[in-house]
């Protein structure tokens, strides 16, 4: 019987091994609460700059700590200055934060242009730096978020793993792709295997997880300690649960029924247009009924009637009818 790992980092030890992975604009405080609900064992925030004058921008407010969030609350920072991204940090844990990760891992252009997320794989002195001056400046645990290197011919997540181990890290999370395949391609997981045999930190295996079955493969076949769901998550939050289900029983669950996917939709929605306000929340909320679609019956024909609409209560009564009708 397979025994799946206890993830813990630092003083936080949590109740499974699977974590929802910071994702921009989609792992605000409404779906982390809502993944928590359906088992995640950790979620972590949506990246946020660590430029101090982007600190009360608009799109900031949203990303940073907050007291109602559940513990431990753990705040994803992006940069490329080493005294930046530390000032960023005492900052947001002064504000509640309680684990500070970093991104090495976007390969988003306009990140990777300013040499930040994934860029700075290539530069191995200067995240040495980084990651000496976040941990000196905190007293919470510091982790990261690496890819397996810049490109094929350039493959340094162990040499980077290492200085993380060095610099007083507390875990480290390896997605199964370089930089350059950004989210296309299959992931591979020999890289992180590798680096989860080179540490001796927590190692969160990321990438393609999918299904319970792969996610139960992954864990054995790297030895990582926790696995992070990324895509997977959008618009079926129940991954969570059925991922721990089967690692501990190894038997399938069965997926979400209608009543479920109609109470999550409604918390769902509700709570993006209290967090960012009527004509923001229901922008928002447009993409993740999409998502949510995917698993429904005529989910096509959903979304459709749903993007147009321009008010939190046309969206909540769309939803309302939509699971009233006697055809589901």
């Amino acid at each position: 019987m397979f025994t799946h790992p206890t993830l813990t980092i630092g003083a936080y030890q949590f109740e499974n091994p699977v974590v929802l992975a910071p994702m921009a604009g989609i792992t605000d405080a409404v779906f982390r609460q809502i993944c928590r609900q359906q088992g995640a064992g950790h979620t972590l925030a949506e990246m946020v700059a660590s430029k101090k004058n982007l600190r009360n921008s608009k799109k900031s407010s949203t990303r940073h700590a907050n007291s109602t969030d559940p513990e431990p609350r753990a705040i994803q920072l992006i940069g490329t200055d080493p005294n930046e991204l530390a000032d960023a940090a005492r900052w947001q844990v002064s504000q509640g934060a309680q684990i500070i990760d970093l991104n090495l891992g976007c390969p988003a252009k306009k990140v990777c242009s300013v040499a930040a997320g994934s860029a700075l794989m290539a530069m191995p002195e200067r995240v040495a730096d980084i990651f000496a001056s976040v941990v000196s400046a905190v007293n919470v645990p510091v982790t990261v978020k690496i890819r397996t290197g810049t490109d094929q011919q350039h493959k340094n997540a162990v040499q980077i793993a290492l200085l993380a181990q060095d610099h007083g890290l507390q875990a480290i999370t390896v997605h199964g792709r370089t930089r350059a395949d950004k989210f296309s391609g299959h992931a591979e997981y020999d890289t992180i295997k590798a680096v989860k045999q080179a540490v001796n930190i927590p190692v969160i295996a990321n990438g393609d997880i999918c299904s319970p079955k792969q996610a139960k493969f992954v864990l054995k076949y790297t030895a990582a300690d926790g696995i992070m769901i990324g895509r997977a998550s959008q618009g079926y939050p129940w991954i969570f649960r059925e991922i721990n289900y089967y690692l501990t029983t190894g038997k399938i669950r069965n997926s979400a029924t209608l009543k479920e996917f109609h109470q999550t939709m409604l918390q769902h929605l509700l709570g993006l247009h209290q967090l960012y306000g009527d004509l923001l929340g229901v922008r928002i909320a447009r993409k993740h009924i999409g998502w949510y679609g995917q698993h429904l019956p005529h989910g096509d024909q959903l979304r459709k009637q749903f993007n147009p609409l321009n008010s939190p209560q046309a969206q909540l009564d769309l939803i309302q009818q939509y699971f009233e009708t006697p055809a589901l």
